[in-house]
């Protein structure tokens, strides 16, 4: 990067027991721009003290209010903005991601071309695609079509102004709350731009079933909590997910099992809708141009993901009912 755009950018990276995907992360990112802020949620693996010694900025979250994504990052910013009150841009990078070098001047000349545009952000690569199974789901989840979008993960940069005007990250939303905020700056007329370039190199480190189950079902909890904020306006947002979910992983085996005594066992025949269905994605994976592999792999773990995720979006409804204060869900054991 230019030196004279070194004091525009700040980086915030926010991590929790990420152990060595972070120290790749912040080396990363230390040479990249003078304002580096590494904001920790109750790590237990020495993360904050390494991240001292790059001469980063640290910010160590106190447990209360509980930890988030949102939380850390908005508290990130605020720190960035006490450290550099002349930055502009800001680049969130999550602890699991090292920036690819040059996107941050692929950012900055995007923001700088087209005034309209609030937030830009590029392609994640999956660094150990071939590693597991649920790595490989990674890689293929990251595959977008360039250009406006209307939303985008972790990773992205923003301008500063957009961002205090939209007003940050909403704490309360514990999951999909990158996505709320895009919602939100959508709203407000900021496009969001994903550009052709890569940006970040995402390491899943993903080896056990059980990973892949409670992160899918922190998805499904996303998408019930964003939609309860954003079903009802013009975009609709993640109510079309959260209908699919309903249907595939509630009301087609229920209502199969439940009439199945009534009809000899012919309402089972309502379960032949999956395989159909798996079909049906393989195709259009297909289609879009993916090997066989590849789209065998997505099609089937995009079927049995509806489990997970109704188990999500279950237990959002149910801590909504019932007043409880949204916490932190991982899909790893801290």
């Amino acid at each position: 990067m230019p030196a004279e755009f070194r004091d525009c950018v700040a980086i915030v990276a926010i991590g929790r027991n990420e152990g060595e995907r972070l120290k790749n992360c912040l080396r990363a990112a230390i040479g990249s721009v003078r304002t580096v802020v590494y904001v920790d949620s109750g790590s237990r693996d020495g993360s904050a003290q390494f991240s001292r010694t790059l001469g980063c900025a640290v910010v160590e979250l106190e447990p209360d209010p509980p930890f988030s994504a949102a939380r850390a990052r908005n508290e990130g910013f605020a720190y960035a903005m006490q450290a550099n009150p002349h930055v502009d841009f800001v680049q969130f990078v999550d602890g699991d991601c090292t920036l690819v070098d040059g996107w941050l001047d692929h950012g900055l000349l995007a923001l700088n071309k087209n005034k309209d545009v609030g937030v830009v952000c590029g392609h994640i690569r999956e660094i150990h695609p071939k590693a597991s199974v649920y790595n490989r789901l990674f890689d293929l989840e990251w595959r977008q079509k360039p250009g406006e979008i209307g939303a985008c993960g972790g990773n992205f940069m923003v301008r500063v102004p957009v961002f205090k005007a939209v007003g940050g990250f909403r704490a309360d939303v514990i999951a999909g709350e990158d996505n709320e905020f895009c919602v939100r700056a959508g709203q407000q007329g900021h496009r969001i731009l994903l550009l052709d370039v890569a940006m970040v190199w995402h390491d899943a480190a993903m080896y056990r079933f059980t990973e892949w189950w409670r992160r899918t079902r922190r998805t499904g909890h996303a998408y019930a909590h964003v939609a309860a904020l954003h079903g009802k306006n013009n975009e609709r947002y993640f109510v079309r997910e959260c209908r699919r979910i309903w249907v595939w992983g509630l009301a087609i085996p229920l209502t199969a099992l439940v009439l199945a005594p009534f009809t000899r066992g012919w309402a089972l025949l309502l379960l032949v809708a999956y395989p159909l269905q798996l079909i049906w994605i393989f195709v259009n994976a297909r289609w879009r141009g993916w090997e066989s592999g590849d789209a065998a792999v997505y099609a089937f773990f995009a079927m049995l993901g509806k489990f997970p995720a109704l188990e999500g979006m279950l237990a959002y409804h149910w801590r909504r009912m019932r007043g409880k204060t949204m916490t932190i869900i991982e899909h790893k054991q801290s």
